[in-house]
């Protein structure tokens, strides 16, 4: 049989491959984060008709190779970032950058770039197929990436934990000119241990020296005195005092004449707060907003980078798996080093290039006709040869 037989049928199943590549392509065209892929192509083995000779006595000759075709040498993934399209949900996710989600699905944990994420009735953040994305879990708004990767999860009736007031600051101007004698009160809000609310007040009672001053709050009392300097008015003793665990700076204050407006203009502490909104911060932390005012991180989203990404395994659902040639997962925090940055309310498109697409069906489907032009001629070759017996 005429070799050009079987070159022609190589070449069919090589450019048809590249069809098929190329149509999977132009059907994923609107997949979310799908990456494109592309036909390589190599020569097969050469059959060698005459050997070559180095210059001697004569010239040197080089080798008459016969080639016997073409076959698929691989089929390579551009894993390019695609276009961003925004849709406004909240848990829509894109990295901007290098990563992959973290999905379990089936006992495995498998690596996503399509982040079109939602809640399920348990309060995960799941895939569209129900896959759960992995994080790392906050506690009173510490994420603790060191636990190891856990269901992300946004808690039903999440709550803020109160906090007591510790500190406390004033800030204002006692008159210097008050008679001896005088008192000034001044009351501000603050919260126990538990989250109780109570009242811390501070009386300042004029004497010859300064300012006298008592204070009280949940029970607990402590005194003491302040002094100002008399030309600028500067604080010169008594800088603060402890109320039943709350540190009081009496710092920022100042006794000057004709002025009387001393406030508490600071202090720590909160009450328990319920969780109203959420969103997600560029690295990743699910950050909850809370009614006592207070915003706190509920767990971290995780990011995974390859050192071949290009390896990974394509496990369907947009879904890839480690592969030998992909290298180990290394996972981290979004905005870090080597890692891309979340962008919340936007999803990455697929990086299809229609035009180039379009483009290799031609190539492909030309190289195909070319090939069955090839085994037409050989038949016709191998028809006149069984002829000459007529």
């Amino acid at each position: 049989m005429l070799r050009s037989l079987y070159s022609g049928i190589s070449g069919l199943r090589a450019n048809q491959t590249a069809l098929d590549v190329a149509g999977n392509n132009i059907a994923n065209v609107n997949t979310t984060a799908f990456k494109a892929s592309a036909a390589r192509f190599q020569d097969t083995l050469s059959q060698t008709l005459r050997g070559g000779a180095a210059p001697g006595a004569d010239g040197g000759s080089s080798p008459a190779q016969l080639g016997l075709g073409v076959r698929v040498a691989g089929i390579s993934t551009d894993m390019t970032q695609g276009g961003t399209q925004t849709t406004g949900q909240p848990t829509h996710l894109m990295i901007a950058g290098d990563g992959y989600f973290a999905v379990r699905t089936g006992g495995e944990v498998l690596y996503t770039r399509a982040g079109a994420f939602d809640w399920d009735a348990a309060g995960n953040l799941v895939t569209a197929d129900g896959g759960v994305v992995m994080g790392y879990p906050a506690v009173n708004g510490v994420v603790d990436t060191a636990g190891g990767l856990q269901p992300l999860r946004l808690p039903a009736g999440a709550t803020s934990a109160p906090r007591a007031t510790t500190s406390a600051v004033l800030a204002g101007n006692l008159p210097a000119d008050a008679a001896v004698g005088d008192t000034r009160t001044v009351d501000h809000q603050v919260y126990l241990p538990g989250g109780a609310t109570a009242t811390l007040s501070l009386t300042f009672t004029r004497t010859a020296a300064g300012w006298d001053v008592a204070g009280s709050a949940g029970g607990a009392t402590a005194t003491g005195a302040v002094t100002f300097d008399a030309t600028t008015g500067a604080l010169t003793s008594g800088g603060t005092l402890t109320v039943g665990g709350i540190a009081v700076d009496l710092g920022g204050m100042t006794g000057l004449a004709g002025a009387d407006n001393a406030i508490v203009d600071d202090a720590d502490g909160n009450p328990a707060g319920t969780l109203k909104s959420y969103t997600f911060a560029p690295n990743g932390d699910l950050l909850g907003t809370f009614s006592n005012g207070l915003t706190e991180s509920l767990g971290r989203v995780a990011v995974a980078t390859f050192d071949n990404p290009a390896g990974l395994e394509k496990a369907g659902n947009s879904l890839y798996r480690v592969g030998p040639n992909s290298g180990q997962a290394r996972m981290g925090t979004a905005g870090g080093a080597g890692y891309g940055e979340i962008a919340s309310g936007s999803l990455e498109m697929s990086n299809v290039d229609l035009s180039q697409e379009f483009t290799n069906l031609i190539v492909a489907q030309r190289g195909f006709q070319a090939n069955a032009r090839i085994i037409t001629t050989s038949d016709e070759v191998l028809q006149e040869l069984t002829n000459l017996k007529r």
